[in-house]
């Protein structure tokens, strides 16, 4: 069994900042990709950021210079550092976590506002 927490999530103004934050835990064969994912209603789930244990990383061209994505190995924690936030980042957002046999595991999901 698998677990991932989140936290971070809440309401902001335009332009502010948040930084959310996923613990995993329990039986998880070594992890390969962390990441965070986001569904606003209405809309599909949709890729953020990702880093790989190697440390690549991967952003969604609408984030690129606004949001920073990191993970602690020793921890199996990925944070993911959201600046300059925008009305249209307004979503759940989902952890994500990629294991060494490519087996997926996703967090509960942490609402992010950005409402003035």
């Amino acid at each position: 069994q698998v677990q991932l927490v989140e936290s971070g999530g809440g309401l902001v103004q335009p332009g502010g900042s948040l930084r959310l934050s996923c613990a995993a835990s329990g039986s998880i064969f070594s992890i390969n990709v962390m990441g965070w994912y986001r569904q606003a209603p209405g809309k599909e789930r949709e890729l953020v950021a990702t880093i790989t244990n190697r440390g690549s990383i991967n952003y969604a061209d609408s984030v690129k210079g606004r949001f920073t994505i990191s993970r602690d190995n020793a921890k199996n924690t990925v944070y993911l550092q959201t600046n300059s936030l925008k009305p249209e980042d307004t979503a759940v957002y989902y952890c994500n976590v990629v294991d060494a046999r490519s087996f997926w595991y996703w967090g509960q999901g942490t609402q992010v506002t950005v409402s003035s």
